[in-house]
């Protein structure tokens, strides 16, 4: 099948005067989960990961991804028909300047890269053309139509702030720098900004659509109004105006001689080239509700808080049941078992991405998804990872622990690799910095112990969190590749660390963390430091004692006893007398 696609794609291309196209897992607002209509790279090479882009040529075609998912794109492409690369080593556009011709037309959707990615294609030796219909959806017979879930109100009580309040603190900053306007394309931003939800791709409660927000707090939302309903309309107010997207074309016209922030790289490029040919001036520039939104206000860290406790009920219950489940259980079954007890806590509304549940050898697979064809038994003596997460009206969770399924230690070399990647976490949990500082600049923190052993992980260390949004969130990263924006008091990110063998074993430690102000008499500027949210005990099966300083072992019992502190109230018979022998004091050698 995947062979006929790509040759009818070819074909199309054919028609359309094009030597090649790129096909990127993407939809028009750049996010990371999509919904149906816009996998195209799925329905075209199998390879159903969250990050990737595809290079077809007349005879030749190439599937890129990253670190993540080096061992899921082998898995699920034909190497008859696509060559596999690493987007990062070997970069599309590289790949691009060796297999096409000089000046070769390669076509693009421009509702599906943003300005800055088409950058790196400047010295490919290509045109890249911007096509009017996408050559994949013209061969794409059977392509889901796009989704209509209704927008729904998000009280005030969880968001923190009304939309007014936003609007304005949001328009400020525009009046600020001279700007009329800002495209906001991202579904995240018109979700804050407007406090609406929705639910119209997996896992995260976006609403699609666009909006315009002016520089006097005036906004125009561009969304299908079958999905505005009247209360909608009333919540949004006078100063909020709804069309179809259909719209948008005419009110980007509009804009003529007005000055309009465009997020380079967040944003499809067609906004940008349409304000241009209106004759707008386009100013790059980041979107301005990213940094507000990823600084929570009290109300959404006290939700992040509240949620965070009650899902580390279910999260306990359930690290109990797999305590026993070893050889009876299998990948997807566990992954059921943790979502049927989320779903008895209050103000759940699903996982906040598909739970990632690898053991053994499947654990080094770092976003392995296990499907019915590779679900496996959950085996005794082995590691078994678990990263999952969940969207409550108040919060969003993500959590991983990697589980020893034998009843006694694990073996050196795993306790060796398993208790580096835990001194990583406890690093940048115990972390303090001057405000400033970027995800960069404290990354080497979660590494270091790995590096020691000539050891490291081809991923990032955190990652931001929304509240009741996206799990993974801008603008601040922990990471290698982080961008110069520092953290800030407020931000929720994830604490990551990990180590995998291919072929053999996968290990990290994740929890959440909100950063928070710490106060030194001595400081002369202000300094920040982690609050952890995350209550869910670390398998001690995989810690080697010897390998922990006095001041991490503190730290791993300071945090146990919180765990117990707070959820064993809430858990009752076998699972209060485990959860008491997970949390009790490391025993000192």
């Amino acid at each position: 099948m995947s062979a006929d696609r790509l040759a009818a794609l070819r074909a199309e291309l054919g028609r359309q005067g094009l030597d090649g196209v790129l096909v990127p897992r993407a939809d028009e607002h750049l996010g990371e989960y999509v919904p149906a209509n816009a996998e195209r790279l799925l329905w075209l090479t199998g390879f159903s990961g969250s990050a990737g882009l595809a290079v077809v040529l007349a005879e030749k075609a190439a599937v890129f991804t990253d670190g993540r998912y080096v061992l899921q794109v082998q898995k699920q492409t034909d190497p008859a028909l696509w060559e596999r690369r690493h987007i990062t080593e070997e970069p599309p556009e590289g790949w691009l300047k060796a297999n096409a011709a000089v000046g070769a037309r390669i076509g693009y959707d421009p509702m599906l890269f943003a300005e800055e990615a088409l950058g790196r294609y400047r010295d490919a030796g290509v045109e890249l053309v911007a096509v009017t219909v996408n050559p994949v959806d013209a061969v794409w017979a059977d392509r889901p139509a796009a989704p209509m879930a209704a927008a729904v109100v998000h009280p005030v009580q969880y968001a923190g702030l009304d939309s007014a309040a936003k609007r304005e603190e949001v328009a400020a900053s525009l009046r600020v720098t001279g700007q009329d306007a800002a495209v906001l394309s991202d579904p995240a931003s018109v979700a804050w900004l407007l406090n609406l939800r929705g639910d119209d791709v997996p896992h995260t409660p976006f609403a699609l659509g666009f909006a315009l927000l002016h520089a006097d707090g005036g906004c125009e939302l561009f969304m299908a109004p079958e999905k505005v309903g009247q209360g909608l309309r009333d919540w949004l107010g006078n100063a909020v105006s709804v069309a179809d997207r259909s719209a948008l074309p005419g009110a980007l016209a509009r804009m003529k001689g007005r000055t309009v922030r465009v997020d380079a790289a967040g944003s499809p490029a067609w906004f940008a080239q349409s304000l241009r040919a209106a004759g707008a001036t386009v100013v790059a520039g980041m979107d301005p509700c990213v940094l507000p939104k990823a600084k929570k206000n009290a109300v959404e860290r006290q939700g992040s808080r509240n949620a965070h406790q009650r899902d580390a009920v279910a999260v306990c219950r359930f690290l109990h049941w797999l305590d026993s489940a070893a050889g009876r259980e299998s990948e997807m079954s566990a992954g059921a078992k943790l979502l049927a007890l989320r779903g008895e806590v209050e103000l759940f509304r699903g996982e906040s991405f598909p739970a990632i549940t690898g053991a053994g050898e499947d654990g080094a697979i770092i976003h392995y998804r296990a499907t019915v064809e590779t679900d496996r038994a959950i085996r005794p003596d082995e590691t078994f990872l678990i990263d999952s997460g969940a969207q409550y009206l108040d919060g969003t969770t993500d959590i991983t622990r990697t589980i020893w399924t034998g009843s006694g230690m694990a073996p050196a070399e795993i306790r060796d690799r398993s208790t580096r990647v835990l001194k990583g976490h406890i690093a940048i949990a115990t972390a303090v910095f001057p405000a400033g500082t970027t995800g960069g600049h404290i990354d080497a923190f979660a590494r270091a112990a790995l590096w020691q052993a000539g050891l490291d992980y081809d991923h990032g260390t955190g990652h931001g969190v929304g509240s009741y949004l996206s799990v993974h969130e801008g603008p601040v990263s922990i990471s290698k590749q982080a961008r110069p924006v520092a953290i800030a008091e407020g931000m929720i990110l994830s604490n990551e660390p990990g180590y995998y063998l291919p072929g053999g074993y996968g290990i990290r430690h994740e929890n959440l963390v909100l950063a928070e102000r710490r106060v030194f008499e001595a400081a002369v500027k202000p300094f920040l430091g982690f609050e952890t949210l995350t209550l869910a005990p670390f398998d001690r099966r995989l810690i080697e004692m010897s390998l922990l300083t006095e001041a991490e072992m503190g730290w791993l019992d300071e945090y146990h006893a919180r765990v117990w502190r707070v959820v064993g109230p809430a858990v009752l018979g076998e699972t209060r007398e485990w959860l008491a022998a997970a949390c009790a004091p490391l025993l000192r050698r």
